[in-house]
């Protein structure tokens, strides 16, 4: 019988998700609101990425399925393809962008340019293929380790980033708005949600696990993003090794960005693994998520990765409607279309919400632009589920 994780362990594993240098780096485009209203858009946009999040990791939790399984209970058998090679896709670039930001500070700290970042970038890469071949089932004692180091070092990085208290006050100006900025915030717990079923399907207490896995995600990832928006309004930094320099860190800063970037990727890699048997039955999930890091190893040594915010609402696009309709069907319709080769009706729904949210990215709103266009999707979704129900049923009466 395969080992199940307990609600301690999922616990773990996303704060390892939340502790991230992607984070940091992403509040600190958060500088301009000032200190009060940088922290409230956090705040709004985690509810709403966190609740959506929970979602998701409710539905994989208690049909003990793979996040990409669980797609499939409302695209179709194969329509769930469609999501499951989107996925790997964008854990593949997530992989190679955590590699990428972690090299970058791993090299500013240590000062050895070029060949120092590829070293870093192989270093790290190694580290998350460690992680890797443990196993999920069997981190219990090393991420505990892990994240008590973890925790104990950005205790000492707020010591020393709020310590003088300087620039809490900080009025901020206009060159990000406040609806904007929440969707940023809203943008890294929704990233997460075609992952979270991968660790949740395996928890002994589904509903604790998931609970506990997204509040503790939710308050670390405020917490990264508060973080990386004090520091920047603090130093006048956006880059994060600088920021930690200028803060007196040094050793510590570095073992902070190496062991966040490894706990953090790992995530990415092993979903991509799992993500991947959902399309080639055949695969063993471990060795491509070894190959994935490998690819996002090579990918963050050639390529340039400093702004991700595209990056991120593409990401919210595909899967913000996604999840309307997941949420939608399981919760609302209580659908299951698994027995479907393709749910037509829903990949219509999904294009339609796909289009919305490319539409309200040019439409400022106070709460940004995923909450509107999940609210849309999942209204959507029911009324042409029922629409389509009851031309089947005239159909066969027929």
């Amino acid at each position: 019988m395969k080992k199940q994780t307990s609600v301690f362990e999922n616990s773990l594993i996303w704060f390892g998700a939340g502790v991230s240098i992607a984070e940091i780096l992403t509040g600190t485009y958060f500088a301009p609101l000032g200190f009060e209203k940088g922290i409230l858009a956090v705040i709004i946009g985690h509810i709403i990425g966190c609740a959506m999040l929970f979602c998701a990791g409710l539905i994989g939790g208690k049909c003990r399925k793979s996040s990409m399984e669980t797609v499939k209970m409302s695209f179709g058998n194969k329509g769930g393809l469609l999501f499951s090679v989107l996925n790997v896709i964008q854990l593949v670039g997530w992989t190679a962008i955590m590699i990428y930001d972690g090299s970058l500070s791993v090299n500013s700290i240590l000062n050895m340019g070029d060949t120092g970042r590829w070293i870093a970038c192989i270093v790290i890469g190694a580290l998350i293929v460690l992680w890797i071949l443990v196993g999920i089932s069997n981190l219990g004692k090393l991420n505990t380790i892990a994240m008590a180091a973890l925790f104990i070092l950005t205790i000492v990085m707020c010591f020393f980033i709020f310590g003088n208290g300087n620039g809490m006050g900080a009025a901020g100006d206009d060159s990000m708005s406040f609806g904007a900025a929440v969707e940023l915030s809203v943008a890294m717990p929704l990233s997460w949600l075609p992952l979270i079923s991968d660790y949740t399907r395996e928890a002994e207490k589904p509903f604790k696990a998931t609970l506990a896995s997204t509040l503790v995600y939710g308050a670390v990832s405020c917490w990264m993003y508060i973080i990386g928006m004090s520091a920047s309004i603090l130093t006048g930094e956006s880059d994060i090794a600088k920021i930690m320099l200028k803060s007196g860190l040094s050793i510590a800063g570095l073992v902070i960005v190496i062991l966040s970037t490894v706990t953090t990727t790992f995530l990415d890699a092993y979903s991509a693994g799992i993500s991947s048997e959902s399309i080639f039955s055949k695969l063993k999930g471990k060795y491509v998520a070894v190959a994935v890091t490998i690819v996002g190893v090579i990918a963050a040594i050639v390529y340039p990765m400093d702004d991700i915010t595209d990056f991120l609402y593409l990401i919210g696009s595909v899967f913000a409607p996604m999840i309307a309709i997941q949420i939608a069907d399981f919760f609302i319709l209580k659908k299951d279309r698994a027995s479907k080769a393709v749910d037509i009706c829903n990949i219509i729904v999904w294009l339609a919400g796909f289009a919305a949210y490319r539409f309200l990215l040019n439409v400022d709103t106070i709460v940004g632009n995923t909450l509107p266009d999940m609210v849309f999707t999942i209204i959507l979704c029911v009324i042409v589920t029922k629409i389509a129900d009851k031309i089947t049923s005239k159909s066969k009466k027929a």
